[in-house]
């Protein structure tokens, strides 16, 4: 079993110095939930970082080839966290978000246009995870779930489209 663990990663050599890697603390807590579960990263010290379409293309293969996705999603996410999430529900792969209350994207008693949000989940990790979670601990409380649940494809696109549109019209 392959997990993929998509979230934040350093951007060169100088910031990889003070670079906490998360990864390693989530790869002790899946590894004991999952016993046979090999965790991947999204970068390679092989990896030639000026060959743009090559650095895409390994993480779509190995998002491809992996039988889980667990987005880090405790800090703000960036554009590869993101398009790996889409990358994901085109593979039809199951996607746990880590995502503690009141963090960026998870917020508390929010007002939008005069309406009250109690619990708000940033709407495009919502719909593109197929389970949300605090910590990566409570993964343990859902493993069962994970694959035995029907998972998102990339359909959920049109999906949104035709309720946004079925909301709009009716």
């Amino acid at each position: 079993m392959k997990i993929y663990l998509a979230g934040k990663v350093p951007k060169g050599d100088e910031e990889a110095k003070t670079f906490h890697n998360w990864r390693d603390d989530y790869k002790n807590i899946l590894q004991r939930i999952f016993p046979d579960a090999d965790c991947i990263e999204p970068y390679h010290l092989d990896l030639d970082e000026s060959d743009l379409l090559l650095v895409v293309g390994s993480d779509c293969k190995q998002i491809k080839d992996s039988s889980l996705v667990v987005i880090n999603a405790e800090e703000k996410l960036g554009v590869g966290t993101a398009t790996e999430l889409v990358i994901a529900k085109h593979y039809q792969k199951p996607v746990i978000a880590v995502l503690p209350k009141d963090s960026h994207h998870r917020r508390s008693n929010v007002v939008f246009h005069g309406k009250l949000v109690k619990d708000w989940i940033h709407p495009f990790i919502f719909v593109f995870s197929d389970f949300i979670v605090e910590s990566v601990n409570e993964v343990d409380n859902i493993k069962d779930k994970v694959f035995n649940t029907e998972i998102k494809g990339i359909s959920i696109i049109d999906e949104s489209v035709n309720y946004f549109e079925q909301q709009r019209s009716g």
